[in-house]
């Protein structure tokens, strides 16, 4: 289904969701019900005719196409293999990480070192993933959800504790934009469950804040990565020293 027809449909359905029928949308267009009805089911309206529709039941234009983009089916996990595809691939990785950040092809190209054909045939294959769709002039849709993550322990997680954690921590953390904090004590089950709630709404925070700066220009967002951990644990520098139990 294209988007135009698409669009038309969630327009039907917020017809009947406030309640109104083809019959009260003739008289606010200024049509016969036979009209209105020919418009619906040819997907035929003009801008302007779309605009009133909108106008109509309360919405604006860009409303409806955000009720739209909510419903469009969105990926929220990928599988082992296809994470595997990824892990294995480490310039189809880089391209996969930047595409999630919001990265142009063109901005792409402007920081890496990569040829248009490599980056393209990248992109084809997040496009064969269903991570993104490759529009027209290689303008890129991400088609993942806001909450999509990588596999608990799966490839890309496995490869981030492999060789991107040693390389993250290997910082004194001391310039302006950098901040660690290491904390150690007694918690509860209860406390530990309670903060990792906590942590949960931290991260959703993250990811509001990365949604609300996407509209910004590139050469206003720069990469930050943070991590937030918790686990049960002993410094194994001590635990020579435990007693077994």
């Amino acid at each position: 289904m294209s988007q135009a027809p698409q669009l038309i449909h969630v327009l039907k359905k917020q017809l009947k969701a406030h309640g109104k029928t083809y019959a009260d949308l003739a008289v606010a267009l200024n049509l016969s019900e036979a009209s209105v009805k020919r418009l619906f089911s040819e997907n035929n309206f003009t801008l302007q005719r779309l605009e009133s529709a909108c106008g109509f039941i309360g919405l604006r234009l860009d409303e409806l196409v955000m009720l739209m983009a909510q419903e469009q089916p969105q990926l929220q996990e990928l599988s082992q293999a296809q994470e595997n595809e990824i892990a294995d691939d480490l310039l189809l990785l880089l391209i996969t990480v930047m595409a999630i950040n919001g990265y142009s092809m063109a901005e792409m190209l402007s920081q890496y070192n990569i040829s248009d054909t490599d980056c393209i045939r990248k992109l084809a294959h997040l496009d064969r993933l269903k991570i993104i769709e490759l529009l027209p002039n290689n303008r890129i849709k991400l088609l993942i959800a806001p909450n999509f993550r990588w596999r608990a322990n799966g490839p890309i997680q496995r490869f981030f504790l492999k060789y991107v954690v040693a390389d993250f921590f290997n910082s004194d953390f001391d310039e302006e934009d950098e901040k660690l904090v290491v904390l150690n004590g007694l918690l509860s089950h209860a406390s530990q469950a309670q903060l990792g709630k906590k942590m949960q709404v931290f991260a959703r925070e993250f990811n509001e804040m990365i949604a609300s700066d996407a509209g910004l220009p590139m050469e206003e967002r720069f990469g930050a990565t943070m991590v937030i951990a918790m686990r049960r644990w002993q410094y194994r520098l001590f635990q020579q020293y435990a007693l077994d139990k």
